[in-house]
């Protein structure tokens, strides 16, 4: 696989839903995945390093409601309640644990795929 090929904007569901460990942590944006419960599951280790958070402290763990409660609005968690296909880039401003970053969010869900993703450009 040539990560070269996958950015922010490009990179599709499938693709980003199938790859392998090593080759999300490689991108150079963070990844976030959770199912329909919004525990966890995915957490790459850019967005490890950019958060500053352990990926152990947070796989498993509810999304909005422990890991980025920041983000437990309408503009990005109440999305994927009413979305059940989203493909969108939202500007947005981190705020929690930190001082406030302007970021890029791309919000990824899709009919068939049961993993939904954030991915967060910085």
């Amino acid at each position: 696989m040539v990560l070269e090929q996958y950015s922010f904007d490009n990179v599709a569901l499938p693709e980003l839903d199938t790859m392998r460990v090593e080759d999300r942590d490689a991108l150079p944006f963070g990844v976030v995945g959770f199912e329909a419960d919004t525990l966890v599951q995915v957490y790459n280790a850019t967005e490890a390093r950019m958060s500053g958070l352990d990926p152990a402290t947070v796989m498993g763990v509810p999304f909005f409601d422990a890991v980025a409660q920041c983000m437990n609005n309408f503009m990005v968690a109440q999305r994927f309640e009413d979305e059940p296909e989203i493909d969108d880039i939202v500007p947005y401003v981190l705020t929690l644990r930190m001082r406030p970053t302007r970021v890029r969010l791309r919000l990824l869900a899709a009919p068939g795929i049961a993993r939904r993703y954030i991915l967060i450009e910085r």
